[in-house]
């Protein structure tokens, strides 16, 4: 291999990382956990879980005061409510959908919508399912803004949202930067 062409030789090296498995892109850092990045992420696991699209496809996702859509908003109380981050769950082949996961993009309707936080170590252990979704409410380990009866007849599919948090990569050492 000659050095005499930089460009050629940069390629090379590119084509033989890309053949060796891309060592450098399995090294990139997971996101923050409640960062933009980790709730598209988490928006994209939502969809491929079955107890939230079909679980929760009844009157939990149709109590939207017909707009359409219902919103989810959450952070972690020792980053500070300026990360907030959003999902936004439509009605799609009759589950529900989630389209939308990042920086909130619409203003919450708290009569329908939804607003989770709890502190770091709160979430990662509701991610290990430990606590369950009624003992964290009700502990006070997860703050809880919304319609509760709503939230309440949809208690099994909420067990599986809280777990979903814990299998999503993420780094939970540093606050989401906006």
């Amino acid at each position: 291999m000659s050095v005499s062409n930089p460009p050629r030789l940069f390629a090379r090296v590119a084509i033989a990382l890309a053949v060796a498995g891309a060592p450098l892109a399995a090294s990139a850092a997971a996101p923050a956990l409640m960062s933009p990045a980790w709730t598209s992420a988490f928006c994209s696991a939502w969809n491929a879980t079955p107890q939230l699209t079909q679980g929760l496809s009844g009157e939990w996702l149709h109590d939207d005061k017909g707009r359409g859509y219902k919103i989810v908003e959450m952070y972690r109380d020792d980053c500070g409510s300026a990360g907030v981050v959003e999902l936004k769950i439509v009605p799609r082949d009759g589950k529900a959908y989630c389209s939308y996961g990042g920086v909130p993009q619409a203003a919450p309707d708290f009569a329908v919508d939804f607003l989770m936080h709890a502190k770091t170590a709160d979430w990662e252990a509701m991610g290990r399912g430990d606590p369950g979704p009624m003992w964290a409410m009700m502990s006070g380990k997860l703050q809880f803004q919304g319609p509760k009866l709503v939230a309440m007849r949809a208690i099994k599919p909420f067990a599986s949202f809280l777990q979903l948090v814990g299998k999503v990569d993420y780094d939970a050492k540093t606050c989401p930067a906006r």
